[in-house]
């Protein structure tokens, strides 16, 4: 390589860890130093919006607007991204060229001084960021006082430590990529707690037609977590999804075969429906696409109400 290929990626130490991930992904696959390639951080709206939710301020792009301007100027040539943070419209000209090996998809609870969300006292504060978390630990118990929780990893376990929060919700990938799996009081199981659409999943988005990024891509990719993302991103763009829509999604792949169960809930908790759908994987996307369709019909118009 003649020049250093330049990642770029948000600048929070989860960001970084996984263009660190990236890059030793990219050194082992083509045998290339540390050299030959340079982590670019940038600056991006949603980081820098604290105060509140990323809905009112425009959505997930806010999280991949300033990368993706850099990879249209040219200052990075790909550009790292965790999965869920991704809008379901890529602007023309990207695409999203390769999925490293998903982490755990579940999410964490970290309590403060219990651990578990049933062993909450009634009525206290739990915070997050997230509508499908605040939606479903609202089904789970609608007594507590769900609060917005914005920041990175560190700055959410800091305001709990203060205790601005008895409790908090965080992927567990993330904790496992910044080896603070410990802080994790209790893992919630799929079944009731399902994941978002991409959780657990690094994504890498680059230019169309820059055929030797895309060889280097290649051989980093990893086929069965694409099939898996096609799937849960088609369901996503089926019903809109956005910061706005509290859904979960997640699919699974044995063989050639895939499994997706889908989930659509109001944001108080107290409605929602759900889809399970199989199919080749090879026609992934399709069977989202299907997926989100057939439980938007069921919902009816009326269940959307919610998220205008």
């Amino acid at each position: 390589m003649q020049t250093p290929l330049k990642i770029g990626t948000r600048a929070s130490l989860l960001a970084m860890a996984q263009a660190q991930e990236a890059r030793s992904r990219l050194m082992a696959a083509h045998g290339l130093p540390e050299e030959a390639f340079a982590i670019v951080p940038i600056a991006t709206t949603g980081d820098n919006i604290q105060d509140r939710a990323l809905a009112e301020a425009g959505g997930k792009g806010l999280f991949t607007k300033e990368l993706e301007d850099a990879l249209f100027d040219g200052r990075i040539d790909i550009a790292v991204h965790s999965s869920k943070d991704m809008p379901t419209q890529l602007p023309d000209g990207l695409e999203l060229s390769a999925f490293l090996p998903r982490e755990d998809v579940r999410d964490a609870f970290i309590g403060r001084t219990v651990k578990s969300i049933m062993d909450l006292p009634q009525g206290v504060r739990l915070g997050s960021s997230s509508l499908r978390r605040q939606a479903l630990i609202r089904r789970m118990r609608p007594d507590l006082d769900v609060v917005l929780f914005r920041g990175n990893v560190q700055t959410r376990l800091r305001k709990l430590e203060e205790g601005v929060a008895e409790g908090t919700m965080l992927a567990l990938a993330g904790l496992n990529r910044l080896g603070l799996s410990h802080v994790a009081t209790e893992i919630m199981p799929v079944e009731a707690f399902p994941p978002a659409p991409g959780q657990g999943a690094i994504c890498i988005e680059s230019r169309i037609g820059d055929e030797a990024v895309g060889a280097l891509l290649a051989a980093i990719h990893h086929e069965p977590t694409g099939r898996a993302l096609a799937c849960e991103r088609a369901f996503l763009a089926a019903l809109d999804g956005s910061c706005r829509t509290p859904i979960a999604g997640y699919a699974t792949l044995a063989g050639d075969e895939l499994s997706f169960n889908g989930l659509i809930i109001t944001p108080d908790g107290t409605q929602s429906h759900t889809v399970a759908a199989q199919g080749p994987a090879a026609d992934a996307a399709r069977i989202g696409a299907e997926a989100g369709a057939e439980v938007r019909a069921r919902a009816g118009e009326n269940f959307f109400d919610w998220w205008q």
